[in-house]
């Protein structure tokens, strides 16, 4: 008696106890298995099999916007996970049309997780945890394999920046890198609106401006020390702080304040020597001339690094045409209450579907500093918003910076 002449629901059970990749291995071992398995009525066999994965459930999940997910189709979601699975840390099996497929399953799974009721509770999202575990080390980032495309350029640095810090961040000449480009002053521009944005006017998010904002910020948050072994740490800008906090019975399409404006946030920013950032950024020089990195090389450079307290109240929404459930929200933050020091501003999504942030900061009344970012992780995620400042003036010579904020959680461990 062989396995073909067993029952078929005990067949099922060995199958379903089986790892996806051996159940296609045996649907090549005859046509019965193959039809068994991919000529099925419906997909029981393939919802079972992803179930049976180290992955958050995604009838209970929602999307990075606080959406249910629908139609969700088993087999072909299964078949990206473990080809991801496979390849991600084989580049070599990768082949050239999976490139940015890998990529984007990756970031598929990060982005659509189990809301949770508090940070870093009991409810902590499997395919965070499975994502973390599987890129751990950050070979998918920084191997020189192949001369990566524009978009998959994007799509490694969006997850780079979900993900946190690798062991490459730890190398001055990246330190060095990511400064230079937060610091260049050729990135600020009415094309991108003087934020982490492309420069054709889209208001597509720049993913390599947004992970050198990351990387900057992460400098005074995690010690990394290119002589010390570096691996991976949790820390308020990485992979576990993705997950949209959610209290339970709350619907986010019947509340106004749909984006957790309200309440006490920490906002942090980093600037450098006025004198430092005109030197770097040469004038004299045309836009096409490298700049002279040198400064952030100088152990002598000091990059400032500031937190402050501010209470975020809601004024007022305006309707979203493509977003009947998520207006746009007009907000105002008081850096102490009764102070003078106040900011405004407004969240709305963007037509790429980004929560994106604007604002505007300053004293008795007279706004001075402008601030634009976005949301990173899902909506409401202690992650919080990355994003770059400037001046409302925006003249050339004026400074620039990187910039975080992310909401007080009364319950964060």
């Amino acid at each position: 008696m062989g396995f073909s002449d067993l029952p078929p629901e005990l067949i099922e059970q060995i199958i379903l106890a089986s790892d996806p990749l051996e159940v296609a291995a045996l649907s090549q071992t005859s046509r019965s298995f193959y039809d068994f398995l991919y000529g099925a009525p419906d997909q029981h066999i393939w919802r079972e099999l992803y179930l049976a994965q180290p992955l958050d459930d995604p009838r209970t999940c929602i999307d990075d916007l606080g959406f249910p997910i629908a139609d969700f189709d088993w087999k072909g979601e299964l078949q990206r996970v473990i080809r991801a699975r496979t390849v991600v840390n084989f580049v070599d099996k990768c082949r050239a049309h999976e490139r940015c497929e890998v990529l984007q399953t990756l970031l598929h799974l990060i982005t659509q997780i189990l809301p949770s009721p508090s940070v870093l509770g009991d409810q902590l999202s499997k395919n965070l945890l499975w994502v973390a575990a599987l890129i751990r080390g950050g070979t998918i980032f920084d191997h020189t394999t192949w001369v990566p495309s524009p978009e998959e350029q994007q799509l490694r640095a969006k997850l780079h920046t979900y993900y946190g810090l690798t062991p490459s961040d730890a190398k001055s000449i990246n330190k060095i890198g990511s400064r230079a480009f937060v610091y260049n002053m050729r990135n600020y521009k009415w094309d991108n609106e003087f934020g982490p944005f492309a420069m054709d006017g889209s208001g597509r998010v720049n993913w390599l401006h947004v992970r050198a904002l990351h990387h900057c910020m992460s400098l005074h948050l995690v010690d990394m020390s290119e002589d010390e072994e570096f691996v991976f740490t949790i820390f308020p800008m990485s992979l576990p702080y993705c997950q949209t906090i959610l209290p339970a019975g709350l619907d986010l399409s019947t509340v106004q304040d749909w984006a957790g404006i309200q309440g006490e946030w920490v906002v942090s920013f980093c600037f450098c020597d006025h004198r430092e950032l005109l030197v770097y950024n040469n004038f004299n020089l045309s836009d096409d001339d490298p700049l002279d990195t040198g400064v952030f090389a100088n152990p002598e450079f000091v990059e400032v690094f500031r937190s402050i307290i501010v209470h975020m109240r809601i004024l007022s929404t305006e309707p979203n045409p493509a977003h009947p459930s998520r207006p746009r929200i007009y907000f105002a933050g008081e850096i102490e209450a009764g102070a003078s020091h106040v900011m405004n501003g407004w969240v709305a999504i963007t037509d790429e579907g980004v929560i994106r942030w604007h604002f505007v900061s300053g004293e008795e009344g007279h706004p001075i500093w402008s601030s634009e970012g976005i949301q990173v992780g899902g909506v409401r995620s202690p992650y919080g918003v990355l994003g770059s400042w400037t001046t409302v003036f925006h003249d050339a010579h004026d400074p620039i910076g990187p910039f975080w904020m992310r909401k007080v959680f009364k319950d964060e461990p």
